[in-house]
């Protein structure tokens, strides 16, 4: 964990190269300096989430000044803290804020990203901030359990901004997303996310909406926008692909991992919406990160 009062004159460059960064101003207030120009201004209570990879700027102004004694530069990626990065300040006037860094894993967070701007800004719900800033001063006070603590609020300030931003987007909120928080096809979601293994059926699904077949296939394709078995398999084939890239199990294991009979099955089914066979997969994606980890 680091900490530092940020007095005027003041910037921070955010250099993890991460996919996401998240950044909370609970006092004061700051200029976003992004990549390609473009300024934004963040006030007091506001999160902004940054798309990366590429380095940008957080200063206290919008004429940036090279300051080398009040200027820091941000790898929380090198850090034991899984990357929390806080600012805590003993004085009214100063800027106070709360940092995350987030490395993406896998097909699921690239979904998630790919649903974000470059960088987005929402203003948190009253009593929010004063709740972060104490566990953020806790944090940085080193108190037993802290840590935890600390990487717990991050999550669930990164949930509540992004469900604050879906919610915002509405109809082009991320099908889903829209899924989830309807009545009749959130439950089958819901139920599916949970058990992915299981035997899905479309009546099955229908019977954990409490609804018709008929009723619930029709609801489904509106809201999420494919059919119900389409969407099955498109979340087992998502799940098989984390798998291959972040664990060494042998293709028949992930095939049963993720709801398949065998692992033939499972091939074909990936190699049809894939365009790969799960072996040709994972061993295009080790070349991609060994090429990536030489450069």
């Amino acid at each position: 964990m680091t900490s530092a009062v940020l007095s005027t004159p003041w910037s921070i460059r955010f250099a993890d190269q991460a996919e996401l960064t998240m950044i909370t101003l609970l006092r004061g207030e700051g200029v976003l300096h992004l990549p390609d120009g473009d300024i934004r201004r963040m006030r007091p209570g506001e999160t902004a989430l940054v798309r990366g990879p590429a380095p940008f700027l957080l200063a206290d102004r919008a004429d940036v000044v090279d300051h080398p004694a009040t200027s820091f530069e941000v790898a929380c990626f090198l850090c034991e803290d899984d990357g929390a990065y806080v600012a805590p300040s003993p004085h009214a006037d100063a800027t106070t804020l709360v940092v995350g860094v987030y490395r993406t894993v896998g097909h699921w967070s690239n979904r998630v990203l790919d649903t974000l701007p470059a960088v987005l800004i929402i203003e948190e719900q009253p009593g929010v901030c004063d709740w972060m800033e104490s566990v953020a001063c806790d944090a940085a006070n080193l108190r037993p359990g802290s840590q935890a603590l600390m990487d717990r609020m991050l999550d669930w300030a990164l949930v509540c901004t992004l469900r604050t931003w879906f919610e915002r987007v509405g109809t082009e909120a991320p099908a889903w997303y829209r899924g989830l928080a309807d009545p009749v096809v959130g439950p089958a979601l819901d139920a599916v996310h949970r058990r992915l293994t299981e035997r899905w059926t479309v009546a099955r699904m229908a019977a954990e909406a409490g609804v018709s077949r008929a009723l619930f296939a029709r609801r489904f394709r509106e809201v999420v926008g494919r059919p119900p078995l389409t969407y099955v398999t498109e979340q087992r084939l998502e799940e098989a692909s984390d798998l291959l890239v972040s664990t060494e199990l042998g293709v028949a294991q992930i095939a049963k991992t993720v709801g398949y009979a065998d692992s033939f099955g499972f091939s074909a089914a990936f190699k049809r919406v894939r365009g790969s066979s799960p072996t040709a997969f994972r061993r295009a994606l080790s070349s991609t990160s060994r090429d990536l980890n030489d450069r």
